[in-house]
């Protein structure tokens, strides 16, 4: 079986990069005191979402460095109907989906949980680690960058 290739369009770091070491800057400041294997989830399903198979890929690497296991990987794109997630981590995957999917907003409820298990600097934190593998996503997925280039 041949593998078909998808044509990336453009690398982005090289035309741009000014804009993507602004990129950069700001995920180094939205990781900031963010536990790594609930930093790793967030962004696995964020990519997920948006369909960015570059980003699924490496972030799904740098899960399994920070010690996540290969079961939660799997069941992350079903985390409502896995008990595998912390009451914690259920809060951030759906404050993850509702900030990623933001033509239906961001419930109340969504946030008042998410806001019950991280104090205002947390919560501040993980809102930006969110906008920002968003940021890379769309970048990633209109220039289609592909696992395995750099």
């Amino acid at each position: 079986m041949t593998a078909y290739e998808v044509p990336q369009r453009m690398n982005f770091s090289t035309v741009a990069p000014k804009v993507f070491k602004a990129v950069l800057a700001l995920d180094a400041a939205a990781r900031e005191g963010i536990d790594p294997v609930l930093l790793e989830l967030v962004q696995i399903r964020a990519s997920q979402i948006n369909r960015c198979a570059y980003c699924i890929d490496y972030h799904t690497s740098d899960a399994r460095k920070a010690g996540e296991t290969e079961e939660r990987i799997y069941q992350l794109n079903g985390w409502e109907e896995s008990s595998l997630y912390t009451l914690q981590e259920r809060a951030a995957l759906a404050l993850t989906e509702a900030v990623t999917k933001l033509p239906d907003g961001v419930p109340d409820a969504v946030y008042d949980e998410a806001a019950e298990y991280f104090g205002d600097k947390e919560l501040a934190q993980l809102i930006a680690l969110i906008f920002t593998v968003n940021a890379w996503n769309r970048m990633n997925v209109a220039t289609r960058k592909t696992p395995g280039t750099e």
